[in-house]
């Protein structure tokens, strides 16, 4: 079991080094959406080790399996994975990592739905709080923006089949000039992006495998990181200065810049960070962070296929 082997060491090895190695590094913070881009080509890789290693295992138990996954292969690389001598442990490893695939799904359908509920529960709760007129209909393909009466100012984004942009009224009176605008480039910036979708995968992973780093890592790392994220989509149209002030006006009646600790304590980081930016990595580190992201998910790849490519040199 050679292969399945190697690959399950690999993973497991991307899984508990790569959150000790992301959180010591400085540059996440400066590039946040590169930082997304390692974090998912980490959590691929993992997956793949798991599902490449699952084929093997089970392509080495079930002579069905092995018939529909090397079919069209010529016999010498059959031969060169050595699939007969895997034991039959090939077979429970196989189980195992099946049993591990078909939770992943389970954890993924449970987070949809929770986020499907809760949108569903907050547009109820709008159109309490913002009827609609007789035969009024939200404009097809656009994005509608609903303002609410409110003594608290705040903005948020609803996603979903028909994406509202809802600000209230408090937001309104509170902010000027070109705050609003960054507020909603903000928000705006989380839809165009999918961000909710990341939040989901993420939140799958960690509640359907707690005691995996990665994972855990990934879920908490995400939130941070899709915050900055959206923060310089709103800098880079409207400046730093004027993003930071919106937050600080959004934010200033909830207590999260005074001296206690707050669930929102990470909004003064981001208002430090608009304020004093830290420079950019240059475009040739950029360039190669992303191209090693890539190679990441290629390494189990290259794994599960150098016995076949070989035999066929």
């Amino acid at each position: 079991m050679t292969v399945p082997f190697v690959l399950l060491v690999v993973g497991a090895l991307a899984a508990a080094m790569t959150p000790r190695l992301l959180s010591r590094a400085a540059w996440p913070e400066r590039e946040p959406v590169l930082a997304l881009w390692v974090w998912q080509c980490v959590v691929a890789a993992v997956l793949l080790c798991c599902v490449l290693a699952m084929a093997l295992s089970a392509a080495a138990a079930s002579a069905a399996v092995r018939w529909h996954l090397f079919g069209f292969a010529p016999r010498s690389v059959v031969e060169a994975y050595g699939l007969p001598g895997y034991g039959r442990w090939a077979g429970t490893l196989a189980i195992l990592l099946a049993c591990g695939g078909v939770w992943t799904a389970a954890m993924l359908t449970r987070e949809v739905r929770a986020a499907r509920a809760r949108r569903r529960q907050r547009r109820a709760e709008l159109l309490v709080r913002s009827p609609r007129l007789p035969g009024e209909e939200p404009p097809a393909g656009e994005n509608r923006l609903v303002v609410l009466e409110g003594d608290r100012p705040d903005a948020w984004w609803l996603s979903g089949a028909q994406p509202q942009l809802v600000v209230t009224t408090a937001a309104l009176r509170r902010l000027k000039g070109r705050q609003l605008d960054a507020v909603l480039a903000h928000e705006q910036g989380h839809a165009r992006a999918r961000h909710d979708v990341l939040l989901n995968c993420a939140g799958a992973l960690a509640s359907g495998f707690p005691q995996v780093p990665v994972f855990a890592g990934f879920r908490d790392q995400v939130h941070r990181l899709i915050e900055l994220a959206a923060d310089d989509t709103a800098s880079r149209r409207f400046g730093r200065l004027t993003t930071a002030l919106a937050l600080v006006e959004l934010n200033e009646d909830r207590g999260v810049f005074g001296p206690c600790p707050t669930p929102l304590a990470e909004l003064p980081r981001r208002v430090h960070r608009l304020l004093d930016p830290a420079p950019r990595l240059a475009p040739v580190r950029r360039v190669g962070l992303t191209a090693t992201a890539l190679l990441v998910p290629a390494v189990p790849l290259l794994i599960a296929f150098v016995p076949g490519l070989s035999a066929l040199a």
